[in-house]
């Protein structure tokens, strides 16, 4: 039986901080509906602090894998073959490429509370996407990950 490790995965989960607002969300609404009574303001309360938190750990759903010689960002799948080469950008690099040196046409998966980013090249010509932007605490890790499935493939 063949098994192939998974060398690098990621899950860009949301600050601890998210989850404190979660609360203060919830109990918002408990003081928004505590003149119609405790029943509704404990249901406040839970609902309120139920959908924030469920809000905040979809955003911080996303993965970032490179499985199978294929990058898997979010709901993007790219074979490594169509990648060209990697750029690691420390916190003040990365916010220049999500705002003054950004392409439009370029694929970014963005996460505004993770500093730093990886920024990989696309060599394939049939993509006018030209590189993706990557949002991740570890870019040393993925650019290393990237380099290793693409040498498995050659």
């Amino acid at each position: 039986m063949q098994h192939s490790a998974t060398p690098y995965e990621e899950r860009l989960t949301a600050p601890r901080s998210w989850w404190l607002i979660s609360f203060l969300v919830g109990f918002s609404l408990a003081l928004i509906l505590l003149p119609y009574g405790t029943l509704p303001m404990l249901g406040g309360l839970a609902g309120g602090t139920a959908a924030a938190a469920v809000a905040a750990s979809s955003y911080g759903s996303l993965r970032i894998r490179v499985v199978g010689g294929s990058l898997i960002a979010g709901e993007a799948k790219i074979p490594v073959s169509a990648l060209g080469g990697s750029e690691i950008l420390d916190a003040e690099e990365a916010r220049a490429w999500r705002t003054y040196k950004a392409d439009t046409r370029a694929f970014l998966l963005l996460r505004s509370y993770i500093p730093t980013a990886l920024r990989v090249e696309v060599t394939d010509p049939q993509d006018p996407t030209p590189y993706l932007y990557l949002s991740t605490r570890e870019p040393e890790r993925l650019a290393a990950a990237i380099e290793a499935a693409r040498g498995q493939q050659a």
